[in-house]
C-alpha cells in the first residue's frame, strides 16, 4: 500500500465537540480530506461537531445521501439507491486515497455501533490502510445525562434497534435487566407499545440529543410520540440501582415475610402453540412471572406486565428456588418445561427444592403437556399401542450402569422403549452401547423411530431398525423409539398390537 493514502474512520462522540477524544481532534486536524454524510438539505451533524478541529485549505468531502425516509423511483427501492449511493461514495474517496491523500470520514458516536463509516470501511478496508477511533457511544451519553448507571454487577444489557417489530421488541425487553432502544423517531410508537408490553414503560427514560444544549430528558411514558427525532433513544438503567433510589433491597424480590404466591409448572408441548392445552395457556396468561429454559421462555407468548427470568439448559435446581422465593413472596410464577413437565423436565425439580425448605409453604401445582414421546410416537401410528417404557439415555444425573441395568431389564421384559437425551455433543458413545444393550434380547430387525424437532421447523421422522441403527445420525433433539418383539412397521406405519397372541 506504499504511496497510497490512508482510511481513517473517526468517532466524534455523541454530539458535544470537547467529548471527542484527543486522537480523534488530532487527526481531523492533519487530514488531507474531510468526508462526512448529510441529508439533500446539506447540513450535516458530524460537520458541526468536528468544526473546531478543522483546518483551512483541507478538501471536503459531502456525502448527500439521495434518499433518506421519503420514497424514490430507484429500480431497486430504497435499499437499491442507498447501496448505488454507498458504492458511489467509496469511489470518491478511493480517487483521494488512490492520490496518496489520508482520508477522515466523520462519524457521530461510533464508527461501529450503527455508524454511517462502516459502509465504506466494508468498500475500502481490503485495499487500503484502514483504522477506526472509536468514539462516545450515545447510549455513555444517555446514561450520564440521565444520571443512572447503565448496569452494574451482573445485570445484562440489551441494546437493540427500535426497527424491530414490537412483538420481538417486548420479548427481548422482558428478557434483560437494562437496554437501550436506538433509532426512535418515526419508530418511537412501537417502542413505546413493546415497552409496555414487556411491563416496563414505567421503567424507561427519553433521551434526546445527549450533551448537547437542545438535549432533553423525561419519562418515556410522557413523550408526545409527535415530537421525536432520530436523535434519541429509550433507556432502562439499571434496576438495581433504580431500587436503591426507591429505598428498597437492591434485589428485586419483596421481603420474605409475605406470602401467598404459588408455583405452576407447566408443559409446552413438544412444540409450537398448536400442542398447547388450554389449562396451560390459561395458566400462562394468569402468571406473573415465567422462569424456564431460554428457547422455552421465548415460546410463551408476551403480556403486559409479566417477568420473564430465562435462564441456561444445565441450572434447573437455581431456577426451582428462584421461582419457589418469587412465589414465597407472593408472586404467581409459572415455571414452563418443553413436553410434559413430570417427564424429565421442571416439575421434579421444583418439588426437590420445594423438599430442600427452599420457599416454604409455597403452593406448587402442575399442569401436563403433550410429551415428546407422545407426539413422536403420532407420526408414525402407534408404537406406543402396548406397555412401553420411558428412559433417559442421560448420565449426567445417574451412572451409566444404572442406564445400562435398567435398559438390559426393559428389553428382557419386551418393552417398547421411548428413549430421551440419546445423544449430545459430549455424550456420544451411549447409544450405541444401549443398541447393543438391547440386542441382547431383541432381533436385528426390530423397528426403531428416529424423531428429530417434532413440530418444529427441522421435523425430521425416520423408521430404520435396531440393527441398523447409526448412532451418528442421532444428536439431542431427538426421541427414539425401539419396538418390542410384537411391533410391526409396514409402509411407514408403526404399531404395537394391545393383545398377546
Amino acid at each position: 500500500m506504499s504511496g497510497l493514502g490512508k482510511l481513517w474512520g473517526v468517532g466524534l462522540g455523541p454530539g458535544d465537540p470537547e467529548l471527542m477524544t484527543v486522537k480523534a481532534a488530532r487527526l481531523i486536524g492533519e487530514a488531507d480530506v474531510i468526508a462526512y454524510h448529510s441529508a439533500r438539505h446539506g447540513r450535516s451533524i458530524a460537520r458541526s461537531v468536528a468544526e473546531p478541529y478543522l483546518r483551512d485549505g483541507q478538501l471536503e468531502e459531502k456525502l448527500v445521501y439521495p434518499v433518506t425516509t421519503e420514497t424514490t423511483d430507484h429500480p431497486g427501492g430504497y435499499e437499491g439507491a442507498i447501496a448505488d449511493f454507498y458504492e458511489l461514495s467509496a469511489k470518491r474517496l478511493a480517487e483521494h486515497l488512490d492520490a496518496g491523500r489520508d482520508v477522515v470520514v466523520l462519524c457521530e458516536g461510533d464508527p461501529f455501533f450503527y455508524g454511517s463509516y462502516m459502509y465504506m470501511h466494508e468498500r475500502l478496508a481490503d485495499r487500503y490502510e484502514a483504522t477506526v477511533i472509536p468514539g462516545v457511544t450515545s447510549v455513555s451519553a444517555a446514561s450520564s445525562v440521565l444520571g443512572r448507571p447503565l448496569v452494574q454487577r451482573d445485570e445484562v444489557l440489551t441494546i437493540l434497534p427500535g426497527t424491530l417489530p414490537a412483538p420481538e421488541l417486548a420479548r427481548r425487553l422482558a428478557d434483560t435487566q437494562a437496554a437501550a432502544v436506538l433509532k426512535l423517531g418515526r419508530t418511537f410508537g412501537n417502542v413505546r407499545e413493546a415497552l409496555a408490553e414487556a411491563g416496563k414503560l414505567d421503567d424507561a427514560f427519553y433521551i434526546e440529543r445527549a450533551t448537547w444544549q437542545a438535549q432533553r430528558v423525561e419519562p418515556l411514558a410522557d413523550v408526545d410520540p409527535d415530537s421525536v427525532p432520530y436523535f434519541s433513544l429509550a433507556l432502562l438503567p439499571s434496576p438495581a440501582y433504580a431500587s436503591r433510589l426507591a429505598d428498597e433491597p437492591e434485589s428485586p424480590r419483596k421481603p420474605e415475610t409475605h406470602t401467598g404466591g404459588e408455583v405452576v409448572v407447566v408443559g409446552l408441548g413438544p412444540a409450537g402453540p398448536g400442542w398447547l392445552t388450554p389449562e396451560a395457556t390459561e395458566e400462562l396468561a394468569a402468571a406473573e412471572h415465567i422462569v424456564g429454559y431460554g428457547p422455552y421462555v421465548a415460546r410463551v407468548p408476551q403480556r403486559a406486565g409479566q417477568q420473564r427470568h430465562a435462564s441456561g439448559n444445565r441450572v434447573e435446581a437455581e431456577r426451582a428456588v428462584e421461582a419457589l422465593e418469587l412465589a414465597a413472596n407472593g408472586a404467581k410464577v409459572a415455571v414452563v418445561s418443553s413436553g410434559d413437565p413430570g417427564v424429565f423436565a421442571m416439575a421434579s425439580a421444583v418439588l426437590e427444592q420445594l423438599a430442600a425448605e427452599h420457599g416454604t409453604g409455597t403452593r406448587v401445582r402442575i399442569v401436563p403437556g403433550v410429551t415428546a414421546a407422545q407426539a413422536a410416537a403420532s407420526r408414525v401410528g402407534a408404537p406406543l399401542g402396548h406397555d412401553y417404557c420411558v428412559l433417559s439415555l442421560s448420565d449426567r444425573l445417574k451412572p451409566w450402569e444404572i442406564i445400562e441395568r435398567r435398559l438390559d431389564a426393559a428389553g428382557a421384559a419386551d418393552l417398547v422403549l421411548a428413549l430421551y437425551n440419546p445423544a449430545s455433543r459430549t455424550r456420544t458413545t451411549q447409544l450405541a452401547q444401549a443398541r447393543d444393550v438391547l440386542l441382547r434380547h431383541r432381533a436385528p430387525e426390530t423397528p426403531v423411530v428416529v424423531a428429530r424437532d417434532v413440530g418444529g421447523p427441522e421435523e425430521d421422522i425416520r423408521v430404520v431398525t435396531l440393527g441398523t441403527l447409526d448412532p451418528a445420525s442421532v444428536d439431542m433433539r431427538c426421541l427414539l423409539i425401539v419396538g418390542s418383539s410384537k411391533t410391526r412397521a409396514e409402509n411407514g406405519v408403526v404399531w404395537t398390537p394391545r393383545s398377546y397372541e
